[in-house]
Parts: structure tokens; C-alpha cells; sequence
């Protein structure tokens, strides 16, 4: 609670939201053997992140409250993961990156495979290989962006973001960092591990990863991949369009996170904007999913119904983070894919008939998505299965589980009235990043 005060302190009295440049530098020699600095620093695209985690982690402990086995251990975890996030969203060295990369996965690894569930270690294995896999594309790209060019190791964002490659080097660099991404955002066929860890984790590492982990591959494809590699981009940028769209329909059936990233302001401010609300939503619904699973003890919709009835609260809380995740007009969702959506048509570097393709697809995606999530609602709250079977007596929720839900509620209301809130934290940085892409 005090960190995320602090942090909002920061934000409000010594963040300029003009300046497109990194403030709130640290600069210090750590390792003078291999030039290696610890850089951190804040702009535009970092701010709206590390204030989203340090919300988010503040809700994800309160959370975990129920937790009594090993408790301060189960904590620290949580408070290291934190670490190495905020450490990653406002790293300003490559090599520094790669380092908070990493040390967000061991907490992860621990809160899996020991608060778990049945399958929990083969879970908590199949989420390091997968990305520590990933993990050595990224570190394979650092190192190759940081001695190209130089005797002398640079890992600087700044120097590195005015650095030229050669082409097919560039996409080699791009390829190495898009799979270390993809793997944590994750991208299919990368995304295997999560319905894994998600399935046996405790509801509030849930929150941890959905609201925060999987955003910082979009991060990093912002970041790096973007920014300091604009022609790569460039090339890339019409195939991830056609990923997005096999995205939308996969995720239509599976989950309600759809995410697409072209190469306009207005696309790139939407898929940040993006990014700060399924951080929301998705922690939102976790949390009710785990809420609900302590009091039925129940995971599959065909065993569950009538949960309406004695659980209205729940009930209510789930039907409106439903509909937000749905892009219902007046939430977060909605504005956010209407701006992305407006980026890809309005994107000069499509013709006319990609476009209508993937609005087409878009609108299938719209389609299909309202019938898994009213359908799930449907089979958890309707009929009177659990509500007639002998015993069948289930708490409510209580002050702490609606202090949480109503937290995210707020952001979630807010940034759907008013999203220039959000959106004034990176249009600055997003001018100087196309900036960047198109006269470099």
C-alpha cells in the first residue's frame, strides 16, 4: 500500500506529462568490467504499466489474505514478482531488462508449484521452460544489439534507438525478440502454458499474471521491437496485423483479450490503452473465478447453476466485468478496441481490402466472444442446479472481496468516460516513436 502511495505521489507532482524524454532518471556504474549501468528511468509508455502494477499487486495481496500456509513467504513472492515488473517497465539498459525479465519468473515459479494446484508442478514446469525459452531469444537479442558495431558492450535504450543495422540483421534481431514476446504475451501456437498456470494457481498470483505478467510482452514489443527496430517493423507489422486477426478469433473462443498493433498513432495509443485495461479486467475476473471456486468447489459450468440465487453479489460483480471485457460502451474494453480499431482502418499502409478483411474478422470476433461469456453466465448463475441440491448453503461476498472488485471497477468506469486520462500519459511518446519509425 505504501509503494503503490508513493508511486502515485510520483506520478502526480514530479512526472511532467508533456515530455516525451525518460524522466525520473537513475544512473549509477554498477559493473565498471563490463560497462554495465543500473538505468532506470520513466516516460510515456512505461508510467501507465507501473502504475497498473502497482495497483494491481496492492489488490493481488489484499487478495491473498485467505492464504495461511507459509504466509510471509507467500508474500515476499508476491513482493519480488513485483520487483522485477516495475524493474522491467522502467529499465532504460538492455542487459538490465533482460536481468528483471528473469527475476519475475522465479517468484512465479514458487507461488505456482508450492500454493498450487493437483497438477501444479507440472504446471510450474511447463511455465519455466516455456519461458526461459523464450529467455534466450531475448538475451540472445541483447547481446547482439549491445556488442554490434562496437568493442565495447552498449546497452543503452537511447544510444541503441538511434543505432542503424544492416536489414537482414535487423530481422534477425526483431525475429529473436518477437518470440521471447510472444511467449509471454502469449501468442499462439506460444501460448500453451497458460491455461496451465492459470488453472492451478491460487486466484491471486491469477491476478499477477493476467493483470500484469502477460503485459509485459506487449510492452517489450513496444518497447524493443518497435522502437529500435522500426524497419523490422515495418516489414513485420502487415503479418502481425494477420496474427492479430487469428488472435481474435482464438481468443473469441477461449477468452475475451483481443489485441491487434499497426503502425498509426491512433493504433499504437489504442493498444496501450489496451494493455492498461485487460490489466483490469483480467485481474477482475480471476478474482471473482477464484472467489467463486472457494465457496462451490466446482470448476466445470456443467456441474454448476443457480448460483444467482444464493450468491447475488458475485453474480453481479461477474455479469458487469463480463460485459466490460465484452467492449460493452461506457467501460474501459470499449473504448479501447474502437481506438485500435480505428488504427487499423485508418492506417495508410493497407489497402482497401486487408482492411475490409479484418473488420470483417473483428466482427466475427465481436460475434463469437458475447456467446462464450454469456454462455458461461448462463450455466455458473442460472437454473436451480446448485440451488436445490441437499446442503447446498454458500456465502456471499464479503467487505474485503467487494473492496476489491469496486477498486477496479473505478478505473474501469473511468478510463471508459474518460480515456484521455490514460491516453494523455503516452500520446506524447507515441508521436516521438513514429517520429522515430518513419524519418529515421
Amino acid at each position: 500500500m505504501l509503494e503503490l502511495l508513493l508511486t502515485t505521489y510520483v506520478f502526480c507532482y514530479h512526472f511532467q506529462l508533456d515530455d516525451p524524454l525518460i524522466q525520473l532518471v537513475e544512473d549509477y556504474k554498477w559493473i565498471n568490467f563490463f560497462d554495465f549501468d543500473w538505468r532506470l528511468g520513466i516516460d510515456g509508455l512505461s508510467i501507465g504499466p507501473i502504475l497498473l502494477t502497482g495497483f494491481i499487486t496492492t489488490l493481488a495481496t489484499l487478495a491473498a489474505w485467505p492464504v495461511t500456509r507459509d504466509s510471509r513467504l507467500f508474500h515476499f513472492l508476491m513482493l519480488a514478482m513485483y520487483s522485477g515488473q516495475i524493474g522491467s517497465f522502467s529499465s532504460q539498459d538492455l542487459l538490465l531488462f533482460f536481468i528483471m525479465w528473469e527475476l519475475e519468473l522465479i517468484p512465479v515459479y514458487l507461488l505456482l508449484s508450492m500454493w498450487g494446484g493437483k497438477k501444479r508442478l507440472y504446471s510450474a514446469t511447463k511455465f519455466i521452460l516455456y519461458t526461459a525459452g523464450g529467455s534466450v531469444f531475448l538475451l540472445l537479442g541483447v547481446l547482439g544489439i549491445g556488442l554490434y558495431g562496437s568493442n565495447e558492450p552498449i546497452f543503452n535504450f537511447e544510444t541503441s534507438a538511434n543505432q542503424s543495422y544492416p536489414v537482414a540483421l535487423e530481422i534477425i534481431f526483431y525475429i529473436g525478440f518477437f518470440v521471447a514476446f510472444a511467449v509471454k504475451s502469449p501468442i499462439i501456437p506460444l501460448h500453451t502454458w497458460l491455461p496451465d498456470t492459470h488453472g492451478e494457481a491460487h486466484y491471486s498470483t491469477c491476478m499477477l499474471l493476467a493483470g500484469i505478467l502477460l503485459k509485459m510482452g506487449a510492452y517489450g514489443l513496444v518497447r524493443i521491437n518497435m522502437e529500435l527496430l522500426p524497419h523490422a517493423h515495418s516489414i513485420f507489422s502487415p503479418w502481425l496485423v494477420i496474427v492479430g486477426t487469428m488472435q481474435i478469433i482464438y481468443a473469441a473462443s477461449t477468452s475475451s483479450g483481443q489485441q491487434l498493433v499497426s503502425i498509426t498513432d491512433t493504433g499504437l495509443n489504442g493498444a496501450i490503452l489496451q494493455i492498461i485495461s485487460h490489466g483490469f479486467l483480467g485481474a477482475a475476473l480471476f478474482f471473482l473465478a477464484g472467489t467463486s471456486y472457494d465457496r462451490i468447489r466446482l470448476v466445470y459450468l456443467d456441474e454448476m447453476g443457480g448460483i444467482a440465487i444464493p450468491m447475488p453479489k458475485i453474480f453481479t460483480m461477474f455479469s458487469i466485468f463480463s460485459m466490460a471485457s465484452l467492449a460493452l460502451p461506457g467501460m474501459s474494453g470499449f473504448v479501447s478496441e474502437l481506438i485500435v480499431f480505428f488504427g487499423i482502418i485508418t492506417s495508410q499502409k493497407y489497402l482497401l481490402m486487408p482492411k475490409i478483411l479484418i473488420t470483417f474478422v473483428m466482427a466475427i470476433g465481436m460475434i463469437l466472444t458475447p456467446i462464450y461469456s454469456l454462455s458461461m453466465s448462463r450455466q455458473m448463475f442460472y437454473g436451480y442446479k446448485l440451488f436445490n441440491a441437499p446442503n447446498s448453503y454458500f456465502f456471499d461476498s464479503g467487505p474485503r472481496e467487494l473492496f476489491v472488485l469496486i477498486s477496479i471497477f473505478l478505473p474501469v468506469i473511468g478510463i471508459g468516460i474518460y480515456p484521455d486520462f490514460v491516453l494523455s500519459l503516452s500520446v506524447d511518446k507515441v508521436e516521438a516513436i513514429l517520429s522515430n519509425f518513419f524519418y529515421r
